[in-house]
């Protein structure tokens, strides 16, 4: 697998991320991250295990389908890819549908390369569209509904979408929850849009 290069973002931007693992206990690691901005781009990498990294479970293997060999073979070392999301991601909002979870395994994943694992911190996506609803709705809704209207578009939305299960492959998972929150701009928009027409 290669590394990308992608333009440089300079702007700070929401980030969608996503992690895939050995297995969900404590001795867990990540062997897939991926992440799309809001501007719709993306990377993907496999991830090479460090080598104290040990823990395995078949009945994951199964869920995500990524083997040890697709490791070893098409995976990048565990350092390069730290290294790459510190350089891609700092600065950025980075949000993923289970911080607990991701925030673990970016951590193992930092602490491996001998980053600071506080040098990223995800936060919960419902976060990015009560705030991305919150920007557009605000000029144009009172001070004393805008909370209600976020709630109920944020709901509307919710509801709307068509419930799929996750699958389990980290740019997948990722780019889903980019087009959450994109759902949640278009509704928003409309919304304001009506509020602006009267």
């Amino acid at each position: 697998m290669k590394l990308i290069t992608p333009s440089i973002v300079s702007s700070p931007m929401f980030a969608f991320l996503d992690f895939e693992a050995s297995s969900l206990s404590k001795l867990s690691y990540p062997i897939e991250v991926a992440w799309v901005f809001e501007d719709g781009r993306s990377e993907s990498y496999l991830i090479r295990p460090a080598q104290q990294w040990t823990d395995w479970d078949v009945e994951a293997e199964a869920v995500h389908h990524i083997s040890q060999e697709m490791l070893q073979e098409d995976g990048l070392p565990h350092d390069v890819v730290a290294w790459r999301m510190v350089e891609q991601l700092s600065g950025h909002t980075l949000f993923a549908s289970a911080p607990s979870w991701d925030g673990k395994w970016m951590s193992a994943l930092l602490r491996a390369a001998k980053l600071p694992r506080h040098a990223l911190r995800i936060r919960d996506p419902e976060e990015a569209r009560a705030e991305a609803a919150r920007r557009i709705l605000a000029p144009v809704v009172s001070p004393e509904r805008l909370h209600i209207e976020i709630d109920d578009l944020l709901n509307l939305v919710d509801v709307r979408r068509e419930e799929g299960e996750p699958t389990h492959r980290a740019l997948a998972d990722a780019l889903d929850e980019h087009r959450h929150w994109l759902d949640v701009v278009a509704a928003a928009t409309a919304l304001a849009g009506k509020a602006e027409g009267g």
